[in-house]
């Protein structure tokens, strides 16, 4: 039941009747976002005791009834390919969201590289369709500047961030094994699950690494390899971009919400679109203003504390829209660093076919949809001494194998080839299972650039200013990427594959979806949005608990630290409310 109260009592509020959400008295803290920030800090705060609203711009969604687990590629239009509403396939577990947002556009600045911004409006975010690679950052990545002098440090270092990083992979569950391997930091004994052997093509991979002096990893996934916390192991039936119904991967809304909600502490409304924290005279955050998706109207939520974690761009969206009269340039902006210095990390994939590959008989490559093995980067000491062009680096992840095919098996057949009838269906399965593919996932250096801010003319279909990308991948990135080409065509030449001769074209900015920063941590408000607990250094009773805090992206993918840092700045948040700060 929705009370009438008049407004008009807050600085960034003008006259009007609010409808209270649920109650006119106050949460303990609203949370805005249900992926891996919001799902660990509703987790965290609701075993805390307090009593926590999450707010999620997305619809409701149930992966125990909605994944398509055993569906295959011709049971689907276009036999599961792209469709306008599924922007990445027609089984992806996204639903609602994407690239393209109807009615809630961005727009890129002009002269900026090609961007994209993926924005998954649904229960659990991101945490639904992510590929589970799951990394931690080493000692190197939160102090880049102090070795190398460029870019910044982050005001944590890894040994503040280690528990952290042990607790989360004892809750979520994550595959890997101990290799000793420099900057790549190995967990306690007992806390890896136990990782799915190589498949053929990944043997045939780690021969031609290890013969160029790279070390080869297990791979660090969050997916069960056996049973945990009353979840099971995967049965390797159905790839993880689609959910889970069995709850074997890490999804936020099974693994994190749904204890939350059996606490009794958390409240839970969907279509809800926050646009703007509530900022009081007192200059404290008493609340968001959010409109309903379906009905289109306002509705206003107040709470003791307010944490943002609506994911990189969408944080700092908010946080623009939230300017008032103490904050005239945005919440969170007196140093004038939100929405600056967004990073994503510098994907980049090579093609080829391993004839050798059609000389094994065909095997059982289902496993975890993601590599098995991993390649960390291997050339830090060659940086160290100058020996390269570019700064930093980027792992290495293998794929290929013999799946259920899909409409990319056309490709196997050159188009000016005449061969057709049961010639072509022999083509088709020599070739079948010889194709792979390799992708270098790099680490991008902050740049003065690369940033998000309001447009000033461009407003979603609520009439709420939307963000402006200005995007620009550096040198460092180009020469990173020239040097993924080069390694990978030797790799591929060893194992007698397919070389590729033309320059590598640069990846998309946004394009691997690990946007993070915008709203980064520091030792002090002259340089940063928030300090190492994600607390704003203008709104104290204000957090952000995404991506947004991240200072680099190093060549990890983020989901990890995200939900390291937002269990470590929810325990904060908590110890606050404890004491009565809040």
């Amino acid at each position: 039941m929705f009370l009438i109260a008049s407004g008009g009592m807050f600085c960034n509020e003008t006259p009007r009747l609010w409808r209270w959400v649920l109650s006119p008295t106050d949460y303990d803290v609203i949370v805005v976002g249900s992926g891996a920030a919001g799902g660990m800090a509703a987790y965290d705060l609701t075993a805390a005791g307090l009593n926590v609203l999450m707010l999620e711009a997305g619809r409701d969604y149930d992966q125990l009834v909605e994944t398509p687990m055993f569906n295959t590629p011709e049971a689907a239009p276009l036999r599961g390919e792209t469709t306008s509403d599924k922007q990445v396939g027609f089984y992806d577990a996204t639903v609602g969201g994407g690239y393209n947002v109807p009615g809630e556009p961005f727009t890129i600045a002009n002269g900026s590289d090609d961007f994209r911004w993926w924005r998954p409006r649904m229960l659990g975010g991101r945490t639904n369709h992510w590929g589970r690679v799951a990394l931690r950052y080493g000692p190197y990545d939160f102090k880049p500047k102090s070795r190398d002098g460029i870019g910044f440090d982050w005001p944590i270092t890894y040994d503040d961030l280690a528990l952290w990083y042990d607790k989360v992979e004892q809750l979520i569950g994550v595959t890997g094994r101990a290799h000793g391997i420099e900057n790549t930091p190995d967990s306690p004994p007992g806390t890896m699950l136990p990782p799915p052997p190589p498949r053929t093509h990944e043997v045939l991979f780690s021969s031609a690494f290890e013969s160029m002096g790279m070390r080869v990893a297990a791979m660090r996934a969050a997916i069960l390899t056996k049973p945990l916390n009353d979840r099971p192991a995967c049965i390797y039936a159905t790839p993880c971009t689609r959910g889970c119904s069995i709850g074997a991967n890490f999804q936020s809304p099974r693994v994190l919400i749904s204890p939350a909600r059996a606490t009794g502490k958390l409240t839970l409304r969907t279509n809800a679109v926050v646009h703007r924290v509530n900022i009081a005279k007192s200059g404290r955050a008493n609340g968001v203003i959010f409109i309903d998706r379906l009905s289109g109207k306002e509705h206003r939520a107040r709470g003791k504390a307010v944490a943002l974690a609506a994911a990189a761009g969408a944080s700092a969206r908010i946080l623009f829209n939230s300017k008032c009269a103490q904050f005239p340039d945005g919440v969170g902006n007196s140093s004038g660093f939100l929405g600056r210095f967004l990073t994503d990390t510098v994907e980049y994939t090579m093609t080829s076919r391993l004839p050798v590959l059609e000389k094994f008989s065909p095997q059982n490559d289902d496993g975890m949809y993601i590599p098995h093995i991993y390649v960390p980067w291997w050339l830090y000491g060659e940086q160290a001494a100058g020996k390269l062009d570019f700064p930093r680096g980027y792992h290495i992840e293998p794929r290929g194998g013999r799946r259920i095919p899909n409409m990319s098996v056309g490709g196997f057949i050159d188009a000016s080839s005449s061969v057709y009838g049961s010639q072509l269906h022999c083509e088709v399965q020599r070739k079948y299972g010889t194709y792979v593919y390799l992708t270098g996932e790099g680490e991008m250096v902050p740049n003065a650039c690369t940033y998000c801010e309001l447009d000033p003319n461009q407003i979603d279909m609520w009439g709420i200013p939307v963000l402006r990308f200005h995007w620009k991948w550096s040198v460092y990135e180009h020469k990173q990427v020239d040097h993924m080409h080069a390694t990978f065509n030797e790799v591929l030449r060893r194992l007698g594959g397919d070389i590729d001769t033309q320059p590598p074209v640069m990846p998309a900015g946004g394009g691997a979806n690990h946007m993070v920063g915008g709203c980064r941590m520091g030792k002090a408000s002259s340089d940063s949005v928030v300090n190492e607990f994600g607390q704003c250094w203008d709104v104290p009773n204000l957090f952000v608990f995404d991506g947004s805090v991240f200072v680099t992206s190093a060549d990890k993918n983020p989901t990890l630290t995200i939900l390291a840092l937002a269990s470590r700045g929810s325990h904060q948040l908590a110890r606050l409310a404890r004491k009565g700060d809040l």
